[in-house]
């Protein structure tokens, strides 16, 4: 059994497979060795599977333990940063691939449920919920830009009596419903795609962290009770990565995001809350985001702790913001709440590139990551196939350090956040 157990969230306890994996204890060979068994790694694995690799993924904890089996459940889609933002640092004829794959990680998604029948309560539409005119102003030039980019017949403005038919409450002024967004039971998609690496003839070891890897022609990967030799590694640890490889450690930042659960609700309150079953998102800086579970709990999130600490009690920072939103669940019992971490760069884009000549990794997906994760997956494979280009232009992007280093970067980031959140508030 392992020793390590998933956090307590509402995904954990209603998960489908609580089968435990086996722990790395012998020297095995493998054409790819992947280390994490989240998102990103088991889309890497899945897509290297389909082209006839040979793969095992080692994962220090349990199959989705971090992020992936621990956030919102939505499928939204772009980057942290969007499309024209991106334009501006690699110029317009780029900016087009970008375009290309903004909208490619949802649609990935919904072809691993399909093909490998996943059970996880997947519901289409998810909905940007503005909060002032500024917002809205921000969501017709978002609209725009996704439709000049090929995303066509999916996109909604909502104006104030629309956005009411969406969701019940006095908060919004206005919206963007995105037809191909969507939500997921995120536990249950991981774990189901890690079933289907498995049926696909990949192993799964849990409970081995990565200790070491030896660079070189056919890099080792060791455990405390076992080694893979491999062609090839695929780094895919993101917040909890630690200080394996150093080299990522600088630009990047572990941050904190929190949970809660309600209990069961009527079919009448659920419907009345979230008449069409659609996630939302608002549009400020440190969002809320919320929607219903398949069994119809109100599963609501928000909040960042820079640096990743675990805050003393999560309730009492989210359970304020869900009751501006619906003042309805005043009396609902809390279930479950819990914290996750998501890796965050200064420039709010992914970190993707190779280390050595064979050790590729993807990683700070900076808060925006169900759909990025599973699109790294695939430009990790094309890499390992000698398909470099959407690698490539994605390792192109510049990353800077933190200002003040290391020590400094919790309380700037933390500043910088404060600002932010006193314009959404402003409506500035």
């Amino acid at each position: 059994m392992s020793a390590i157990a998933h956090a307590g969230s509402y995904y954990a306890a209603s998960a489908n497979d609580k089968v435990e994996r086996p722990r790395l204890q012998e020297s095995i060979e493998a054409d790819v060795c992947v280390i994490g068994a989240g998102y990103t790694g088991l889309s890497a694995a899945l897509h290297l599977l389909e082209s006839g690799f040979s793969v095992v993924v080692l994962e220090a904890a349990r199959i989705g333990w971090g992020a992936s089996g621990r956030n919102g459940g939505q499928i939204v889609n772009s980057f942290s940063r969007d499309i024209d933002t991106i334009e501006k640092t690699v110029g317009k004829e780029q900016g087009k691939l970008f375009g290309q794959m903004a909208f490619e990680g949802g649609k990935i998604i919904r072809d691993r449920i399909a093909k490998y029948n996943i059970q996880c309560d997947l519901k289409d539409g998810g909905v940007f919920a503005a909060m002032n005119e500024k917002q809205m102003g921000h969501l017709r030039h978002q609209k725009q830009l996704w439709e000049s980019h090929g995303h066509v017949n999916q996109l909604e403005l909502l104006d104030a009596k629309g956005i009411r038919g969406v969701v019940n409450t006095e908060r919004y002024v206005g919206g963007l419903l995105d037809k191909s967004g969507g939500h997921i039971h995120p536990l249950n998609l991981a774990l189901g795609e890690a079933r289907a690496v498995e049926s696909l003839g990949g192993k799964i070891f849990e409970d081995s962290a990565v200790l070491s890897v030896d660079e070189g022609d056919s890099p080792v990967v060791h455990t405390a009770q076992g080694s893979v030799k491999a062609k090839f590694v695929v780094v895919a640890g993101n917040a909890y990565l630690g200080k394996l490889m150093p080299e990522l450690q600088a630009k990047s930042m572990p941050c904190g995001t929190q949970v809660i659960t309600t209990e069961p609700l009527s079919d009448d309150l659920a419907a009345s809350l979230l008449p069409q079953d659609y996630c939302v998102e608002d549009c400020n800086y440190l969002l809320d985001y919320f929607r219903l579970s398949g069994d119809k709990r109100m599963i609501y999130g928000g909040g960042v702790v820079y640096g990743a600490r675990d805050p003393a009690d999560i309730k009492s920072i989210i359970i304020p913001n869900m009751l501006k939103t619906f003042p309805q669940l005043k009396d609902v019992k809390i279930d479950y709440a819990w914290t996750g971490n998501f890796l965050l760069t200064l420039s709010r884009l992914p970190q993707v590139g190779r280390i050595g000549k064979n050790i590729y990794y993807s990683q700070g997906c900076s808060g925006h990551g169900v759909t990025y994760t599973h699109l790294a997956g695939k430009l990790l494979a094309e890499m390992l196939n000698g398909q470099a280009t959407r690698f490539d232009a994605f390792a192109a992007l510049p990353h800077y350090p933190f200002p003040g280093g290391h020590a400094l970067r919790v309380p700037f980031s933390a500043i910088g956040a404060w600002y932010y959140t006193l314009r959404d508030k402003l409506g500035i």
